[in-house]
């Protein structure tokens, strides 16, 4: 228990902008395709159209989680934070789960990346899209 709790707490302090850097780059791919999961969008602040890119017909799987996590980005970007908890709960329970890339270059587990998105934006804090 001990050897598990260590690491949460130093992540429970780590400054506030690592904790901010939860928007998705992309899922591990057995090529070099780039998902469309609007990183582009939401790194230029197009929000709309990133709600409009992750809703509208794509050949992610609605319950992917890097899909789910940056639509929260852009749904509390937008103000719609009862849109933005629900995709992050979704992110969170998905059966799909993997580690994503964030754009800082890290790596984290999808459901922790959505908790910890669920905690931003409970915070009041700022929420980052990190995928493409």
């Amino acid at each position: 228990m001990k050897k598990i709790l260590l690491p949460l707490v130093a992540l429970a302090f780590a400054s506030p902008a690592a904790a901010q850097s939860i928007v998705v780059v992309t899922a591990p791919q057995t090529d070099e395709t780039v998902l469309p999961v609007a990183f582009a969008e939401l790194r230029a602040g197009e929000n709309q159209a990133a709600v409009e890119k992750l809703t509208g017909e794509t050949r992610l799987d609605a319950r992917d989680p890097s899909r789910l996590i940056n639509l929260g980005t852009a749904y509390a970007r937008l103000g719609r934070t009862a849109d933005a908890k629900a995709a992050y709960e979704a992110a969170a329970a998905s059966p799909i789960r993997y580690d994503l890339e964030l754009a800082n270059g890290d790596y984290m587990d999808s459901r922790w990346a959505a908790r910890t998105a669920l905690s931003n934006l409970a915070g009041g804090r700022e929420q980052l899209a990190l995928a493409h």
